[in-house]
């Protein structure tokens, strides 16, 4: 897949990869693609120039993911909360996610990759709908890297809209409140048969989720880096995966004092 996705002016960037255990490499990585629009500023250009410079930076690190061997990669494109910015800011972005599958969906497919999207898609334009379902399907069979962006996404309105689900069937007798689990939720998010992550990546210099994946994150593993997303190279995402190897992930037990 290097053949494919590299030149030859990335041969270092491969060696790099043999730094990583790749028999320890997370399943699930989650990113919040964040400091796009102080990355411009700070270089005195509009913000969105700088969530253009950011999508470049998706396409360069969903190659390195796939290559490194992540299972899934879930990218925070677009909050429920991301409304609220200016009207110019918020019709740039959505015309880059458009720019994005009419320009990539092919390359993604050819390379195995299958794209999902999580959140509320039927928020969006009926012409971006369109272009999601058909790169969705175009990809649907695809065993690769399970590339998940998560548009008009929100942990909240993902849980809020989990119980409701889950109440009319209640409600029509199709469950019990008695058979109602962890299971059960999990069935009803928009990650239904996808493992939790197991690392968070948030660039930027902030410590916070901003309300990104809240129940599946229980037991993930956060990075954090001051690198804003423009920023952000394969070296880092290497950075943050030997970073997570060191860790030791106890999931609510007890440090492994087994004597060797």
């Amino acid at each position: 897949m290097w053949k494919k996705w590299f030149g030859k002016s990335d041969t270092k960037q491969h060696n790099d990869y043999e730094g990583i255990d790749h028999s320890r490499v997370p399943k699930h990585v989650a990113i919040i693609m964040d400091g796009n629009g102080r990355w411009a500023q700070k270089k005195g250009l509009p913000r969105t120039f700088g969530h253009r410079v950011g999508a470049e930076t998706l396409r360069e690190i969903v190659k390195a993911a796939s290559n490194i061997g992540i299972q899934v990669l879930t990218a925070y494109a677009f909050s429920t909360e991301n409304w609220r910015r200016p009207a110019d800011e918020v019709s740039l972005l959505m015309n880059l996610l458009a720019d994005y599958l009419d320009n990539e969906i092919n390359e993604l497919n050819k390379n195995n990759v299958r794209i999902k999207f999580i959140g509320n898609i039927e928020g969006l334009s009926k012409s971006l709908q369109e272009k999601i379902e058909k790169a969705q399907a175009l990809t649907t069979h695809n065993t690769g890297l399970v590339l998940n962006l998560a548009v008009n996404y929100g942990g909240r309105a993902e849980l809020t809209r989990a119980v409701k689900i889950i109440s009319e069937k209640v409600l029509k007798q199709e469950i019990s409140i008695e058979e109602i689990s962890d299971s059960t939720i999990e069935q009803y998010l928009y990650t239904a048969n996808l493992p939790a992550p197991d690392l968070l990546i948030r660039p930027s210099g902030d410590f916070r989720i901003s309300n990104f994946l809240l129940w599946q994150m229980a037991y993930t593993e956060f990075w954090f880096t001051e690198t804003n997303w423009p920023d952000f190279k394969p070296v880092d995402l290497i950075q943050a995966i030997c970073d997570y190897q060191q860790r030791e992930r106890r999931f609510g037990g007890i440090k492994n004092t087994k004597k060797r």
